[in-house]
């Protein structure tokens, strides 16, 4: 496995389907330490560790959406092609939920291989026209604003001059990337798609996580769970139950 890209955090690689997961804006591969540890020991679920953060702090962090997907795709098909048969599926929070829905996009169009079995989009509405205007003009004021705003981040590291010297450049290119992206539309996924969300997230509402729903000609299931937009740390149990539900159903159909 490429070890610049993906990360496992769990002793033994699984037999089982596979999970790739990946980061909201800013955030790194260990995020999702908890839910690879709290999933079946069969999954084997790898992180997706986008340049510029932690040990990859000293590359460009991209500033566009398009050529990241690119990159993660290409390094994602290589490791799907040395194991073809084997189902899985791809999970994603907030930006990370939109590079996971294009990544899953660009796999399909190009035909080489067979797409995800099941996406997990998580903290984000499905993309529309118009719906990444509002990051236009931010500057690091109105990113650390935000990230206020959203929680699931030690406020004190906020006021850490020494901290937000390591964590802005990843969050600029991220934020810039989404004040980029533009949506063109496309045929929806074949892949059934579960979608999860916090009910009190300040930034997506319930109905907005549903438009999901357009993005598949298969299943869809939408999950609510208490809690804002990092409600995934608090309620870590349901949201693993909720994603092994959501494997072991596709593994079986």
């Amino acid at each position: 496995m490429n070890s610049t890209w993906f990360r496992r955090f769990t002793t033994t690689k699984g037999n089982g389907p596979r999970l790739f997961c990946f980061p909201h804006a800013g955030g790194p591969a260990t995020a999702y330490v908890q839910l690879a540890r709290a999933l079946p020991a069969d999954f084997d679920v790898v992180s997706v560790q986008y340049p510029g953060r932690q040990d990859r702090y000293h590359e460009e962090p991209f500033t566009a959406v398009a050529p990241l997907v690119e990159a993660v795709a290409e390094e994602l098909a290589l490791e799907l092609a040395a194991n073809p048969g084997r189902p899985y599926a791809l999970f994603g929070h907030s930006m990370g939920a939109l590079v996971a829905f294009e990544t899953a996009r660009l796999l399909v169009a190009r035909g080489e291989l067979p797409g995800p079995q099941r996406l997990f989009l998580s903290g984000r509405g499905a993309p529309r026209p118009g719906t990444s205007a509002q990051y236009d003009f931010y500057d690091d004021a109105d990113v650390l604003a935000e990230l206020r705003k959203l929680g699931g981040t030690d406020q004190s590291m906020l006021e850490n001059p020494e901290v937000l010297e390591l964590v802005l450049p990843a969050l600029r290119a991220d934020y810039r990337a989404l004040a980029a992206y533009d949506w063109r539309g496309g045929e929806p996924l074949a892949a059934p798609i579960t979608t999860l969300i916090g009910d009190s997230d300040p930034m997506v509402t319930v109905e907005e996580a549903g438009t999901w729903r357009e993005q598949t000609s298969g299943d869809f299931d939408l999950k609510v769970f208490p809690g804002g937009h990092f409600y995934l740390v608090d309620q870590i149990d349901q949201v693993t139950a909720a994603v092994t539900e959501g494997l072991l159903a596709t593994a079986a159909s």
